[in-house]
């Protein structure tokens, strides 16, 4: 059976490209749907790897390996941000009650959400930026965050961070992998720098604000 379920992903990915990256993430974002097999085969499509497919948007053949591999992570990214924030509005506006009665249909009943309160109440926003990059996990974070009441400003820009980590990451495995890792390594040097630079600065961020939430005159 998941012989079956991972050659059915694999062949989704082949015949769509982008457009199945982009639709298998925002599924991944409320329900697991494999997104490590989908950005690392995504991956290795953008390589030129595998014979024959190659990246395909809007009509356009992108060539360059480099531009493919790009095409492929922010179409996982972006997919996974939007279903995320749908999954977000549906625990928004659904509560706890709608969880409690449907739940079972995004394997959120009562145990998991008492675990994902949990984890909300034991990291914060931290939450969100460690579920989206904690394998499973990462797929039941969507609906408690709008549930538990979690701005939205704050939960999406800790989403992308997450999400834009998590497939750039996997898919610049499946792309190593068909490149060869020196070329990979030489042509995405730069994004190291970007990655560290952003933990940096969100670091510093939630440090900023833990403190002045500490200062703050309580009533």
């Amino acid at each position: 059976m998941l012989a079956s379920v991972t050659g059915s992903i694999t062949s989704f990915v082949s015949d769509h490209g982008v457009y199945a990256v982009f639709a298998l993430m925002a599924l991944d974002a409320v329900f697991p749907a494999a997104s490590e097999l989908v950005m690392v085969y995504g991956g290795a499509l953008a390589s030129g790897a595998l014979a024959g497919q190659h990246v395909v948007l809007f009509g356009t053949t992108i060539s360059a390996p480099a531009w493919a591999f790009v095409t492929i992570a922010l179409a996982g990214t972006i997919g996974y941000l939007l279903g995320s924030i749908a999954g977000w509005a549906v625990g928004f506006y659904g509560g706890r009650p709608l969880a409690e009665r449907h739940g079972r249909f995004v394997h959120l009943g009562p145990d998991q959400l008492e675990r994902a309160e949990r984890w909300f109440d034991r990291y914060g926003d931290w939450a969100v930026l460690l579920g989206r990059v904690t394998p499973v996990v990462r797929s039941f974070v969507s609906i408690p965050a709008g549930i538990f009441r979690m701005p939205l400003w704050r939960y999406t820009v800790l989403t992308l961070i997450g999400s834009a980590a998590w497939c750039f990451a996997l898919a610049g495995v499946g792309w190593g992998a068909g490149t060869g890792y020196k070329h990979f390594h030489h042509a995405f040097d730069y994004v190291e720098v970007v990655v560290v630079a952003g933990a940096l600065a969100l670091a510093v961020y939630l440090v900023l604000r833990r403190r002045s939430s500490r200062l703050s005159p309580r009533a």
